[in-house]
């Protein structure tokens, strides 16, 4: 039936299609799967090689015993994922089976997308005339990373966050528990970017661009727009760098925000984290970590840029 009432209005759907708005969803759409979906390949991959190969005292040992200590550690060693954020979603989920702290966990989750190898030196290339950017988007991205670990410690209660549940592989091998593991979490958390990326390319379709204009002439309401900008474009941490050059009416420190907001919260990042996490752990965390990178992406604008 679906199939007849396509053929039968496959006029109206075609001009509808044509549509200029229709042609920029799209496009946004299908940029934020394409640029996403390997990193959550590698994320998911990494996640089943934590679930499957890794001793579970491992991470006991690796970690400093005290959570306060444990934190900065956590987001330090973020800068050695080589991916965006949707492969830091199923490796910080796999962090908190295997029994590391959630706090430790949420700081791997938001250190890892900004401050790894290949987004810093995507970031130096962006910039080339402003070599601090790479210094400010580092200490900005691990500052927060930390804050809100260290918040999370204190002010974090355990029936907020849902330990992320997958199915018992035991009594296989570890070769077809990997593969398992794999195909449920790409099939689990690929749902929700889909449906992340068509929120995100819906909103970029209809946000006219007079207001970006209107914005850049306000230093405090441009450091603001740029990060709700990056969180509604949605855009990979290895290329929100070049996006983020291109808005040169806006000051560098609005596009620090930019680069320090995008890849701890966006819309895929909320589906993702409400899906790994619960949607309650997202409705606390998500906002709590926006307002605290704006803050933080102000402060260190003002003194490195």
């Amino acid at each position: 039936m679906l199939l007849i009432l396509l053929m039968a209005m496959q006029g109206p759907i075609r001009r509808g299609l044509s549509a200029p708005v229709m042609q920029s969803w799209m496009t946004v759409f299908i940029a934020v799967v394409v640029q996403a979906m390997p990193f959550l390949v590698l994320g998911v991959a990494l996640s089943a090689a934590i679930a499957t190969f890794v001793p579970p005292t491992f991470f006991a040992r690796a970690l400093p015993s005290r959570p306060a200590l444990a934190v900065p550690a956590a987001g330090v060693a973020g800068a050695v994922l080589p991916g965006c954020e949707c492969a830091s979603v199923p490796v910080a989920g796999a962090l908190v089976r295997r029994g590391v702290t959630p706090s430790a966990a949420l700081a791997f989750l938001l250190s890892a997308p900004a401050i790894n190898p290949i987004v810093l030196t995507a970031t130096a290339v962006a910039f080339p005339r402003n070599p601090e950017m790479v210094l400010a988007r580092f200490a900005a991205s691990l500052l927060v990373a930390c804050a809100m670990g260290w918040l999370w410690q204190r002010l974090g209660r355990a029936d907020w966050l849902r330990p992320p549940a997958r199915p018992s592989f035991e009594g296989q091998g570890k070769a077809a528990a990997f593969w398992g593991s794999v195909r449920h979490d790409v099939m689990h958390a690929g749902g929700f970017l889909v449906v992340g990326a068509m929120a995100a390319a819906t909103l970029k379709a209809v946000v006219p661009a007079t207001w970006l204009r209107t914005a850049a002439g306000d230093p405090a309401a441009s450091i603001l727009a740029l990060a709700v900008l990056a969180v509604l474009l949605s855009i990979c941490s290895e290329a929100d760098a070049f996006v983020a050059a291109s808005l040169s009416q806006f000051s560098l420190t609005a596009r620090l925000a930019f680069l320090v907001v995008g890849p701890m919260i966006d819309l895929k990042l909320f589906a993702m984290q409400a899906a790994t996490f619960g949607r309650g752990f997202a409705l606390r965390f998500a906002p709590a970590t926006f307002a605290l990178g704006v803050l933080v992406s102000a402060a260190v604008g003002a003194v490195l840029l």
